[in-house]
């Protein structure tokens, strides 16, 4: 019988294979040529999630820092196509549910296998395309605050045609600068345990967010 792991990967490429036909209108678009903003700007270091600082702790090769690359990531059209991809098979392989619906606890980041929350479903993304050859200095966790307000995650793809967001709200991977958020923090791409701020009004941990302690729920 196949380990848990090897049945999620399984599913997953799978799933890959079945959203390709499905998406073939969008992996031949081309990307969007890069305006200034189509790149977020960091305002230096922040505190980073108490609960990505504890998932570093029992995965620390998810964590590990890589060899350093300035350039951004080259972003093909085939490479395109592949986070459209991935953004869409995660989203409909796993199911949505709170961390205190599975864990009984508030926080718990994690890569999901079944079910999970937003940082659960970034989190497996962010695997999945680094299998693939993605680097880890151009997958980055982020936090915002989303169009109610609420703390939420999000993976950003950081590539030489602008900051790309993969979210499981949306199947469509968008440049950062079209989506009504409020970008807060994001994993620096130097080094991933190090978190830096994406709002130039305030450099620290804000409270109702993902991977802060909240008694409102997330999706």
């Amino acid at each position: 019988m196949l380990p848990a792991s090897r049945l999620l990967l399984v599913a997953l490429t799978g799933a890959l294979l079945a959203s390709a036909g499905s998406v073939s209108s969008h992996a031949h678009k081309q990307a969007p040529e890069p305006r200034q903003s189509s790149f977020m700007r960091v305002y230096g270091p922040t505190l980073p999630p108490f609960g990505f600082v504890s998932f570093c702790e029992r995965h620390p090769a998810e964590c590990r820092q890589g060899s350093f690359e300035e350039a951004r990531f080259e972003l093909t059209d085939e490479r395109r196509a592949e986070l459209d991809h991935v953004n869409r098979a995660v989203n409909r392989l796993i199911e949505p549910a709170t961390d205190q619906e599975i864990y009984g606890i508030a926080e718990y980041w994690t890569i999901p296998m079944s079910r999970g929350d937003c940082e659960d479903y970034a989190l497996l993304k962010r695997q999945v395309l680094m299998q693939r050859g993605w680097p880890a200095s151009a997958l980055l966790m982020t936090v915002v605050r989303d169009e109610k307000g609420e703390g939420h995650a999000i993976l950003t793809a950081r590539t030489a045609k602008g900051d790309f967001i993969m979210d499981n709200k949306f199947d469509e991977v968008k440049l950062w600068h079209t989506v009504d958020y409020t970008y807060i923090m994001r994993q620096s791409y130097i080094n991933p345990k190090v978190w830096v701020s994406l709002d130039s009004r305030d450099s620290r941990t804000p409270d109702l967010l993902a991977g802060v302690r909240s008694d409102r729920a997330r999706r």
